[in-house]
């Protein structure tokens, strides 16, 4: 073989040099195309596993469309499902709750002269048992105002000043009712000052309000673990007066248990979101023991609504008090702090405590009193053993059971 010049050796290194060149080049092209082709793969074989997963999805949940519905909206609705929580049983958190009932409360005579002094001093007598519950409550029956005038023709009208919540905070009483036959005495203007007040001493009212959403609304407390609802209504108001005192849309006033089917809509729909649900309401005849069948009536509907306690007051005289299938109910609780000292009757007092599980009644105690100087004082020795029998006797016209 001829040997090759320099210039011509040069020249066949370069073209091998390129040779290589193209073949690496070619190789790694090859290698690319390879690679994008297999992740072009995963990703389509991806999106028609996510559309399957979707459709199962939304099989499972039950999610439903309509017409035209796309695979995107039916994958949405399935992962937004949230899970239905577990309704809570009869029995709420499962802790027992001790709830302390007192009856009729003004501040007049020799009671506003106390309050006047020391509203401390109002339920001092009574403040200890009260505040061994974990709620208490009473019957407010009185304006609580410096303005209005008496509502004319009326025989009896009760007002107080704003000291009147001190000395119920100061006794143990956390929540009262105003829906009775003496909440609006002085008139609208000071009706609305007691509303006024009391959200100034930060103190619950039920069953009055600006309008009748606020009247109906139940009081809504937590304690432990308990969802507690308690309304107030009155099924006592002056014939006259019914119209006027009655709460309504835009109206101020107070709940009434005349109306019984917006009374029972607030039993049923208080009853939804609560372990135990009170009622307490102002009706019956004065200086009656018995109940009316006006009271078996109500109390009939307000439990076949869901109330598991019906508590009462306003006939100045101790009523009954027992066990109506699995709900409780007290007729009467007579007078609390009130200034009439002129029977045995109408100074007989006490109160009522029940303890109760969620809709569970564990049991009830009576705490007798006497009303003395316009304040219930709790009976000792033989005395309370009497009050005691005494008011176990008054269940026998009730139709309640122990």
């Amino acid at each position: 073989m001829p040997s090759l010049s320099p210039e011509e050796r040069r020249l066949r290194r370069e073209a091998k040099r390129r040779h290589v060149r193209r073949r690496r080049i070619g190789a790694l092209t090859s290698l690319v195309l390879v690679a994008l082709g297999f992740v072009a793969g995963l990703a389509i074989s991806g999106a028609w596993a996510g559309r399957g997963a979707a459709a199962a999805d939304s099989t499972a949940t039950g999610t439903t469309g309509t017409t035209g519905t796309t695979t995107t909206e039916a994958t949405t609705r399935a992962t937004t499902t949230t899970p239905k929580k577990k309704p809570r049983g009869r029995l709420g958190s499962g802790r027992a709750v001790t709830l302390a009932f007192g009856g009729d409360v003004h501040f007049e005579g020799v009671v506003r002269s106390k309050l006047d002094a020391n509203p401390a001093s109002v339920f001092a007598p009574i403040a200890p048992v009260l505040k061994k519950a974990d709620l208490a409550m009473v019957n407010l029956e009185t304006t609580v105002s410096y303005r209005g005038a008496p509502t004319p023709g009326k025989t009896y009208t009760f007002r107080a000043p704003p000291s009147a919540f001190q000395a119920l905070k100061a006794g143990g009483v956390d929540v009262a009712t105003v829906a009775n036959n003496h909440g609006i005495d002085y008139g609208m203007t000071a009706f609305l000052d007691t509303l006024r007040y009391a959200k100034r001493y930060h103190f619950p009212l039920v069953g009055g309000g600006h309008n009748a959403a606020q009247a109906y609304a139940p009081y809504k407390v937590t304690i432990k673990g308990q969802r507690i609802a308690i309304l107030g209504a009155s099924q006592v108001i002056d014939s006259n007066l019914i119209s006027s005192w009655t709460a309504g849309a835009g109206k101020p006033g107070i709940a009434s248990a005349y109306e019984v089917g917006r009374l029972t809509a607030a039993v049923k729909s208080a009853r939804k979101v609560s372990d135990t649900v009170v009622v307490y309401i102002h009706f019956g005849t004065e200086l009656m023991s018995c109940p009316t069948s006006a009271q078996y009536d109500i109390t009939r509907k307000l439990i076949a609504a869901g109330a598991d306690i019906v508590v009462g007051s306003h006939a100045h005289r101790l009523q009954g008090a027992g066990r109506r299938g699995r709900a409780f109910v007290d007729y009467g609780l007579g007078n609390f702090v009130w200034y009439s000292q002129n029977s045995i009757e109408s100074t007989t007092t006490g109160v009522l405590k029940v303890v109760v599980t969620g809709r569970r009644i564990d049991g009830y105690k009576w705490v007798p009193a006497k009303i003395v100087g316009g304040s219930p004082t709790p009976l000792g020795g033989s005395y309370r053993s009497a009050a005691l029998a005494s008011w176990r006797g008054l269940r026998s016209c009730t139709n309640l059971s122990r």
